[in-house]
């Protein structure tokens, strides 16, 4: 027998209709003589009703029933008791009268519950993971993640974009994380990488001619964990030809202006802000910040150059800053609570905080250090009022509004200043070219090596790579980086120059990157494009706590997949194969 209806389909207008659905027991109720089974697919859930009256065979193996059996059901359809009825659910007006039942499987007791959406840890949730998924919320999670997948694919192609599928098994060109690399059967002591992402393959596209190139890419990073890292992930990645940074960063802002409208209930502004990475840096201390609420931080350096504070002064005449924070309605805070403050800003990277609790009676860590009417032009200066908190840090300039930066997100996340059904769009652009490795004593790409500096600085390539900045830009919602992408070179020249600063000498640039200055010799178009996180956008729209939530089969924080027990040893018989020999002890796991 097949089913005529899926438990999420039936309404008023079938009442009469004689039905068959199959599906999981949801909940069963026994009122009396009569049972009741909810009965779950994953389009919905259909009260079916047994009562001796109506089929005594049916109502005799309803009472064997137990949560997550495989049933079947046949009968027709009625509406339920006025008063009875269930507006929480599409079929909430309907019940099935149940004549016929089969149980198809029975089920154990399963380690959770699964018809809520309760708190279950979070190792049982993955080891059992395919229970886990029959839960409401991740069926809502898989259904979004689906929809915001086809609808991209609907908006590139209405924009004339090609999807282009690119190899899985690449060079491994090392450009930031870790490759997880793949041996060689038939070339020995050879190996294939994972790819990070398809970024030179995408720019040989723009060699080749495609123009628009878009794909849904999977993308592979031996990197440590958070909530919205995995070591495999999904990106939409997006390259286009003839085009300026604008084109990109419109196109971007239209599609995600029309996902977040038309697949989250939450509020989605535009036209998306754009700041500089400086501009970013100085007023949030982070270039991923949630514009959902205020706290800019301030430089005050000026009102201490002469101050007696040494601290203060002489972070001022050494060419650092004083910045500071106001915070409304903090001046409460307790001492317990101030030192956590202070320990958070030394964890940032600070070496103290200087703060003043503006309650009925004042008070400060430092204010007794200061000369007469500075703590009056501070006050005035920052537009403080009785109740606020003021936090100040002295240090180098980028170090004092880092760590004021991760005060203010812990504070907006404390006082609950963002609002949970805003989403805030904005853009960084102009990211440093460069960043400098100490331990390694060389130049790095910020980005990837392939970004092209903005025009006005290719004259500093040479002579202070660090004031190179790039045409780079970061798409960046509440706090979250969704992605980003940046301009390429298309200059054999400058490319060459971008490896010479990074420390790589001739021969790692022809071993490595070789197929790209070679393709960029017949005719390379401008071309630029964007990569996009898609666990993190699925993330941000579903509220779900990490991307984790959002995946249907991720690894744990220790990158281990719980449910298959992954990874694993191998049979000595394939390692030799491969020509592999461990120097681990076979069996052995090293320590997580």
């Amino acid at each position: 027998m097949r089913r005529t209806a899926t438990c999420g389909d039936l309404r008023e207008s079938d009442v009469g209709r004689r039905v068959i659905l199959q599906g999981w027991v949801h909940r069963r109720r026994d009122h009396g003589g009569t049972v009741f089974i909810d009965l779950r697919d994953r389009y919905g859930i259909t009260q079916c009703v047994f009562s001796p009256q109506t089929s005594a065979p049916a109502h005799g193996m309803a009472q064997e029933l137990r949560a997550e059996f495989v049933i079947e059901v046949e009968g027709p359809v009625a509406r339920r008791l006025a008063g009875k009825e269930n507006p929480n659910i599409a079929t909430g007006s309907i019940e099935v009268q149940v004549e016929a039942l089969r149980i198809i499987n029975e089920s154990l007791p399963p380690p959770f519950p699964i018809a809520e959406d309760g708190e279950v840890e979070e190792r049982a949730r993955l080891t059992y993971r395919y229970l886990d998924l029959r839960r409401p919320s991740m069926v809502r999670n898989l259904e979004l993640r689906h929809r915001l997948i086809l609808r991209i694919r609907e908006f590139l192609d209405a924009r004339r974009f090609l999807e282009v599928e690119t190899p899985i098994l690449v060079k491994s060109t090392p450009e930031g994380a870790r490759d997880y690399l793949v041996p060689s059967r038939v070339h020995p002591g050879e190996f294939y990488a994972l790819p990070q992402s398809p970024q030179q393959l995408k720019q040989l596209l723009m060699v080749a001619g495609v123009d628009r190139y878009f794909q849904i890419a999977r993308c592979f990073r031996d990197e440590d964990l958070r909530a919205d890292r995995q070591p495999e992930f999904t990106q939409l990645d997006v390259e286009m030809s003839f085009i300026d940074q604008s084109d990109v960063l419109d196109l971007m802002e239209e599609l995600f202006l029309l996902l977040g409208r038309e697949l989250s209930d939450k509020r989605v502004e535009g036209p998306f802000p754009r700041l500089t990475y400086a501009e970013a840096m100085e007023r949030y201390g982070s270039d991923r910040p949630d514009l959902r609420f205020g706290l800019e931080i301030e430089d005050v350096t000026e009102l201490f150059r002469a101050s007696p504070f040494t601290l203060f002064r002489h972070a001022a005449g050494d060419g650092g800053a004083v910045k500071a924070l106001r915070v409304p309605g903090a001046g409460h805070f307790t001492r317990r609570q101030l030192d956590e403050l202070v320990e958070l800003a030394r964890g940032a990277g600070a070496r103290g905080l200087a703060w003043a609790a503006l309650d009925e009676q004042p008070r400060s860590s430092f204010a007794r250090n200061l000369g007469p009417g500075e703590l009056e032009r501070l006050i005035e200066r920052l537009g403080a009022e009785r109740g606020d908190l003021l936090l100040l840090v002295s240090d180098v300039r980028e170090r004092a509004s880092v760590a004021l930066g991760a005060l203010r997100t812990a504070l907006g996340r404390r006082l609950g200043l963002a609002d949970p059904n805003l989403v805030r769009f904005c853009w960084v652009v102009d990211f440093p070219a460069f960043e400098w490795k100490e331990q390694e004593h060389r130049w790095d790409a910020t980005h990837h090596p392939f970004t092209a500096p903005r025009d006005e600085d290719l004259a500093f390539l040479r002579s202070d790579p660090g004031r190179v900045r790039a045409k780079q830009y970061d798409l960046v919602a509440n706090g979250w980086e969704m992605g980003g992408g940046s301009i390429r070179i298309t200059d054999p020249a400058v490319q060459v120059q971008i490896f010479e600063i990074m420390g790589h000498s001739a021969e790692q640039v022809e071993q490595r990157f070789g197929h790209l200055l070679r393709a960029f010799r017949y005719g390379v178009p401008p071309h630029g494009g964007i990569a996009i996180g898609i666990d993190r956008v699925v993330m941000l729209l579903a509220d779900a706590e990490t991307i984790r939530d959002v995946i249907a089969f991720p690894k744990n924080q220790s990158a281990v997949d719980l449910m298959l027990d992954s990874p694993s040893p191998v049979d000595a018989e394939q390692l030799a194969e491969l020509h592999l020999r461990l120097a681990l002890p076979a069996g052995e796991r090293a320590a997580s």
